[in-house]
């Protein structure tokens, strides 16, 4: 099963990388896989400190923010326990891991990870389907350089309707965000 979630790195400087990421996980998360691809910065960064913090949020602005590379300010951090590294204060729960085996064969990298240690902060609110149409906007934000323009702009449409009927002004805000990161991209609104 693939998990949408949010991935803490440590760049070289030391300041956090913060990336959405869908594990392949099992029903404990004792044990996972990233496919992060080998030109993203989680990559580089897994490859050196071989440790991270993936993250359960149901927080679909940081989700969509962090996709388009537009998280200005970084949410607020703590120290992991076991790693070198930062979780994010507003998370419903984290796992730190360490890497265990890397194969860069491909242009997604493989990569195993074990988790170390586990926390949770607060409940997570629930199944919403704007929250889900907000994250499905997002991974298809990221896909601009190999989706059709037209897939796109039906997606977007589509998910627009979902997004008023159910959402609050959370997934609203998002879900716009992310329409004109890919209006900007594409050269029209992905949602009009």
């Amino acid at each position: 099963m693939i998990l949408e979630s949010i991935v803490t790195t440590i760049n070289q400087d030391g300041s956090v990388n913060v990336s959405p990421m869908g594990p392949t996980v099992n029903g404990t998360l004792q044990n996972f896989e990233l496919r992060p691809f080998n030109t993203s910065q989680t990559f580089a960064n897994l490859k050196r400190t071989r440790s991270g913090v993936v993250h359960v949020t149901d927080d679909v602005g940081l989700i969509a923010k962090s996709a388009i590379g537009k998280l200005a300010p970084l949410p607020e951090f703590f120290p992991a326990k076991k790693i070198t590294g930062q979780v994010i204060a507003n998370t419903c729960r984290w796992y730190e891991f360490q890497v265990e085996y890397i194969d860069e064969n491909s242009a997604r990298t493989n990569i195993n990870c074990k988790t170390l240690h586990t926390g949770r902060v607060r409940d997570f609110w629930g199944f919403n389907r704007a929250k889900h149409a907000v994250i499905e906007a997002a991974i298809m934000a990221t896909r601009l350089d190999f989706l059709p323009r037209e897939e796109i702009q039906e997606q977007f449409q589509r998910l627009e309707t979902i997004i008023l009927k159910t959402g609050s002004n959370q997934e609203s805000e998002a879900f716009e965000l992310l329409s004109e990161h890919v209006g900007h991209q594409t050269g029209n609104n992905a949602s009009a």
